[in-house]
């Protein structure tokens, strides 16, 4: 006993040292976001967010800069903070192209970009009141040693500085989405408005992020990899709990136990006809024994998302009207999948998808041919084909879907059909809703599925659901029971 003692007591002592050791923080400066000294967990030396080095920052300003007129100036503000209530912010996610350029994730900075100047910061400043309340921000310092900016000032220097950077600029472009009065009030940046020499900086960065670099390849498929791991212990979950409710906070719990920092967008949980509405949301009904279930989903990893689509039956079986309308949509999504490659466009992809899934619906007799089947088919799928996909869900819009695609480039293959229940066509296809999306990555050769470990077969469907879904005990059945009747 006296050894054991010991022996325990020996190891109590490791652990307390080892603890002592990881997490003494007495020398780490706050920077008000992750870096490798306060998190090494979460990055390594050298990067300024997780997975991006500061050497890949510095280059994407480079690039930025090469696409630019001469003597430009660029001018980014960060995302505002939206308020949920009074005194309740919503939570904050950054810009995109402010993230992309700078790596800062706070709200409240500018950033300037010219051939002359590099790149400049205008930061927050940090008041006693707000630390007490809201913790460290990043101000002036961290903006040179950790954004490796060659300028940085204080917020209350911007009306000194900024105007003669754009006065001397013959030409500005600005992120129309996060401007602000600040400085769209300067005389400088009025006068260039009024001569037409202002210009939205988005045809610039998208151009960058439609490709994506090897490093955000990589988020971009643990981002992929959550998503598929969160959705399928979710379809799982789906024949003891069929509630829309109860799968939306399944995929996200899932998703965030996997490392994701949110959902990329608010689940959609159509169950029955509710999978008929595109972008169905309140996920507030329960999914009646025999009906589908579409789970639209999507998780954020370190700024980079992932978006895919599954659709199955809870109670573990397809109905033969389920199983027509389902083989249709999952030929066309697999032949889609084919056709992305260098050269062809989300808009080919489309028009191929289109011509295949009308064809199907009319072997289906879902469609009759008429002068207005092809507005009987928008009303079933109005919807794109894809879109491409990165730091944001639709990703890069600005260059619109008749670009040739190339490697390195992320879409999505989505098709569906959405018969609402008051569709004028045979009674039993009345109120199904279909949709299996994909993440594609266009490679030199090709292509990679991002999510194809997420099963989308019916026979793997059917055999998940009925053979691997016995993890969860009559208790917490009962207190689901009782849950959902008070």
């Amino acid at each position: 006993m006296q050894i054991l003692r010991r022996k325990l007591l020996q190891r109590s002592s490791f652990i307390q040292g080892v603890g002592r050791c990881g997490y003494c923080s007495k020398n780490i400066v706050d920077a008000g976001q992750p870096t490798p000294a306060s998190h090494p967990q979460l990055l390594n030396e050298g990067e300024i967010t997780p997975g991006i080095t500061s050497e890949e920052y510095v280059s994407r300003r480079k690039r930025l800069l090469e696409l630019l007129p001469d003597n430009s100036l660029a001018i980014v503000a960060s995302a505002p903070v939206k308020m949920m209530t009074d005194v309740v912010p919503y939570t904050f996610r950054q810009d995109a192209d402010y993230s992309y350029l700078t790596g800062c994730q706070q709200p409240g900075g500018i950033a300037v970009l010219g051939h002359e100047c590099g790149l400049c910061m205008f930061m927050p400043e940090s008041h006693p009141h707000d630390v007490i309340w809201q913790g460290q921000i990043a101000g002036v310092d961290t903006a040179l040693d950790t954004f490796k900016a060659e300028k940085a000032y204080p917020m209350s220097k911007l009306k000194e500085i900024l105007p003669g950077m754009m006065g001397r600029s013959s030409k500005l472009v600005h992120n129309v989405k996060t401007a602000i009065p600040t400085y769209m009030e300067m005389e400088a940046f009025q006068k260039a408005a009024y001569s037409g020499k202002v210009k939205d900086l988005s045809v610039y960065t998208h151009e960058l992020r439609w490709v994506k670099s090897p490093a955000e390849l990589k988020l971009l498929r643990e981002s992929a990899s959550i998503a598929c791991q969160a959705l399928l212990q979710t379809m799982f979950h789906s024949k003891t709990y069929p509630y829309e409710s109860m799968l939306s906070a399944k995929v996200e719990y899932e998703c965030k136990m996997r490392g994701a920092q949110r959902m990329a967008f608010n689940p959609v949980v159509g169950g029955g006809p509710n999978a008929s509405v595109i972008h169905y949301s309140r996920n507030d009904q329960k999914v009646k024994d025999g009906d589908l279930v579409l789970m639209d989903i999507g998780c954020e990893l370190h700024g980079y998302l992932s978006d895919l689509t599954r659709t199955w039956p809870p109670c573990g079986f397809f109905s033969a009207a389920q199983r027509e309308l389902y083989d249709l949509i999952l030929e066309t999504n697999k032949e889609c999948v084919k056709l992305c490659r260098p050269g062809t466009s989300i808009r080919q992809i489309h028009h191929y998808s289109a011509e295949k899934l009308l064809h199907g619906l009319k072997e289906l007799g879902i469609l009759k041919d008429s002068r207005n089947i092809y507005h009987s088919y928008h009303q079933l799928n109005p919807t794109n084909i894809g879109h491409y996909l990165g730091m944001d869900v639709h990703d890069c819009h600005s260059l619109g879907d008749d670009q040739p695609l190339k490697p390195g480039v992320v879409i999505t293959i989505e098709p569906g059909i959405y018969i609402p229940s008051f569709f004028d066509g045979p009674e039993r296809f009345r109120g199904i809703g279909i949709r299996i999306e994909d993440e594609v990555l266009i490679t030199e050769t090709g292509y990679e599925v991002l999510t194809g470990s997420m099963p989308k077969e019916v026979k793997h469907i059917e055999t998940l659901l009925n053979n691997f879904c016995h993890g969860v005990n009559t208790e917490n059945q009962n207190n689901m029971r009782a849950a959902s009747i008070s």
